[in-house]
C-alpha cells in the first residue's frame, strides 16, 4: 500500500521561506505571548517583532495567540475580529 503524495500548497511554501529573524523559539514564545495579545487587543502599539515573526511562521503558537484572543474577547465581551487581524499583521 503506498500514500499518494501530498501537494505543498502556495501558503505553505511561502512559510518555509520566511524570514526566521529575530528568531524566537517556541518556549519563549508561550512565555511572552499574554503580553503581545494584550497588546493586541489594546489597539495601539505591539512591538514585539520576534514574537511577531515567530507567529507567522509557526502554526502551533498561532493558534495558541488566536485562542487566546478569543477567549480574552468573550471574557470582555468584545469582538475578536479586530484583534484577530491584528496578530500577525505587518
Amino acid at each position: 500500500m503506498s500514500i499518494p503524495p501530498r501537494k505543498l500548497s502556495l501558503e505553505n511554501a511561502l512559510r518555509l521561506t520566511l524570514d526566521a529573524e529575530p528568531w524566537l523559539s517556541c518556549d519563549d514564545c508561550f512565555e511572552q505571548v499574554d503580553r503581545y495579545v494584550e497588546r493586541v487587543m489594546a489597539g495601539g502599539p505591539v512591538g514585539m517583532p520576534a514574537l511577531r515573526a515567530h507567529l507567522v511562521g509557526c502554526a502551533a503558537c498561532a493558534e495558541e495567540a488566536r485562542s487566546l484572543v478569543l477567549l480574552v474577547a468573550a471574557d470582555d465581551g468584545v469582538d475578536p475580529a479586530p484583534s484577530l487581524r491584528r496578530l500577525t499583521a505587518p
